[in-house]
């Protein structure tokens, strides 16, 4: 990737997948420190999310589905995402789906993605990329880590950042997709979570430690019996560069089928696209 199309990536390829606008909304919730538990909930919520992630690693694999959504003059516009993911190997493979453009225009195609430790691929690209061809960035030089910037928060960030859970407590009993689960409420900080997080993930988590508006992480997450996330949802908070004002997105992860057989295999150096991305693309940031 020549210098041109990593500032492009840098600047966030968010912009590529959503519509970035101030006045965007997403409000965090309040929280206090550590709950009251029922008959099955954990004495300390902090220390329980902070082995979460350590759990998903005990599970395997699952099934994954993600959801971003933020809000853009006034109209809420939401990206989807299905797929698999390799905790163990912390690899991971979705397709994402873009929202129709605000003016009507045919929907885009799905964009492939992979999930691998420092690195975001992305099939399907558009912006003059050959349909064959894969974008690699390095997550590392994302001002968000790669929490936002494709569309989908990978799973096992998602959880790794619940290693720097600061305050939480037990909501109560619920359940997600008929699964019996515990709901906790609370607020992460990106810089511990960034201490704390495997070498995979620790670079690109102080990246958006940094990049953020602000390093806390609102949360909600559903941990069924065997302490396993089953849903996540995670309120981040960046600047948009344009108009310098903060924009609130709001991430959710579904994660089921524990144990799933997985087959995300990266692509070949040949296969990786070297060249240009063509400007003017919707969202791209103007060179300078």
């Amino acid at each position: 990737m020549d210098r041109r199309q990593r500032r492009k990536a840098r600047g966030t390829v968010a912009a590529m997948v959503m519509l970035v606008a101030p006045g965007a909304g997403a409000t965090g919730c309040a929280v206090g420190g550590a709950a009251a538990e029922d008959g099955h909930g954990a004495a300390d919520p902090v220390a329980t999310l902070h082995r979460a992630a350590d759990t998903l690693r005990t599970a395997g694999s699952s099934l994954a589905g993600t959801s971003m959504e933020m809000a853009t003059g006034g109209t809420r516009v939401t990206i989807s995402g299905t797929g698999v993911y390799d905790y163990r190997r912390q690899l991971g493979q979705l397709t994402v789906m873009l929202p129709q453009d605000p003016t009507g225009a045919t929907e885009h195609r799905p964009i492939t993605e992979l999930l691998a430790p420092g690195a975001l691929y992305m099939k399907n690209r558009g912006a003059g990329v050959p349909a064959d061809k894969w974008v690699r960035v390095d997550t590392a030089t994302l001002s968000d880590g790669n929490l936002v910037t494709g569309g989908a928060t990978d799973p096992y960030a998602a959880a790794e950042l619940l290693r720097g859970t600061r305050t939480a407590r037990l909501v109560g009993r619920t359940e997600v997709d008929g699964t019996a689960v515990r709901h906790y409420r609370g607020t992460a900080d990106l810089t511990a979570a960034a201490r704390a997080a495997s070498a995979g993930n620790r670079s690109a988590l102080a990246a958006a430690a940094k990049g953020f508006a602000t390093a806390e992480v609102p949360f909600d997450v559903y941990l069924d019996d065997q302490g396993r996330i089953r849903k996540l949802r995670q309120r981040f908070s960046f600047v948009n560069g344009q108009q310098g004002t903060a924009v609130a997105v709001t991430s959710t992860t579904l994660l089921s089928d524990f144990g799933t057989d997985t087959d995300v295999r990266l692509p070949r150096p040949q296969d990786i696209y070297a060249g240009r991305i063509a400007e003017n693309q919707p969202g791209d940031r103007p060179e300078r």
